[in-house]
């Protein structure tokens, strides 16, 4: 039997959640057909940083309208995404102080609540950060992060409460097209019809587009991260923070440390491989990267290492295609 449906999403991860999320609120038929689980791929090993610093007045105002939902969830969703307001610093060094300057202006205008302090500022904020390497840092200070997993669910769950579908364990094996349109999907758990099919798959998307011909400049990006136990010399939580300066990021969790590297991620790599484990030679740097901007860290020590995989563009900004 065919299933027929509206609306046909292949990947239940944040971005497939979020958008059947808001199609069933638009009382649109919308089924999400996920391999594995929800959150199984890049959401479930996501950072989960909520801030609205972006190079991209486009990106900007995309992240300031979601902030609304991660600061009134409760009300506007249901469920738990796991937000946790920290403060968000962006640390961009010397040589990026203008770019820097460029971005809090153009965030004012749109009417984020962010701006520029200096490095005593982040001192005062952050005691136990270095700041010896930078004078200008943007902040926002009701910024921070939530879980990438509960986050995905939720909306998922609020999706289903609305009408809308959802098939795990569901691997699409073709998608069908007549006349130069789609008109649904085969799949390992059977036929699904539909006039629109929507590709949230992430690492997995450009074997879905090669389904129906499409060669885009998009591939597979490799992302490690740690987490490493505070010292108790550390003293208070810190905010979270993008490290232009030391090419990182990182953020609290209760006792914990996130920490993430922003350059030596594998590109074209298989996305079943290796996920879930970081690769070697990725521990001991973000070490060494996280010690500088808060020494004290050099005390603590390392939990847990972890790696995954997402889809990504030449110029890391998303691709939409109607």
């Amino acid at each position: 039997m065919t299933h027929t449906t509206d609306v046909l999403i292949i990947g239940g991860g944040v971005q497939g959640a979020s958008l059947a999320f808001a199609l069933a609120q638009r009382g649109v038929q919308v089924t999400v057909l996920e391999k594995s689980f929800v959150g199984a791929g890049a959401t479930g090993r996501s950072s989960g940083l909520v801030r609205m610093h972006y190079d991209t007045e486009v990106a900007a105002r995309l992240a300031w309208a979601s902030f609304h939902y991660f600061r009134n969830w409760q009300e506007m969703v249901g469920g738990e995404c796991g937000f946790t307001r920290t403060g968000f610093l962006q640390i961009g060094g010397v040589e990026r102080e203008e770019a820097l300057k460029a971005n809090v202006a153009m965030h004012q205008r749109i009417g984020i609540a962010t701006f520029l302090i200096t490095a005593d500022d982040v001192k005062r904020l952050a005691p136990s950060f270095a700041t010896d390497d930078f004078t200008l840092a943007a902040y926002e200070p009701e910024s921070g992060y939530a879980m990438p997993s509960d986050t995905a669910n939720a909306l998922m769950t609020a999706a289903r409460g609305r009408g809308a579908r959802l098939v795990q364990s569901c691997t699409v094996s073709a998608i069908h097209v007549t006349g130069g349109k789609v008109r649904g999907v085969s799949s390992n758990q059977g036929e699904f019809a539909a006039p629109v099919v929507v590709n949230a798959a992430g690492a997995w998307a450009q074997p879905v587009n090669q389904m129906v011909g499409l060669d885009l400049p998009l591939t597979t990006w490799r992302h490690d991260t740690m987490f490493v136990v505070r010292p108790p010399e550390i003293g208070q939580p810190h905010p979270t923070v993008i490290d232009y300066a030391n090419e990182m990021y990182f953020r609290p969790e209760g006792g914990l440390t996130l920490v993430g590297l922003e350059d030596g991620n594998p590109l074209g790599e298989a996305p079943e491989g290796g996920a879930g484990h970081a690769l070697p030679g990725f521990v001991q740097p973000a070490i060494a990267r996280i010690s500088r901007r808060i020494p004290a860290m050099e005390l603590g020590h390392l939990q847990s290492p972890h790696g995954g995989y997402d889809g990504i563009t030449p110029d890391q900004h998303p691709m939409l295609l109607a």
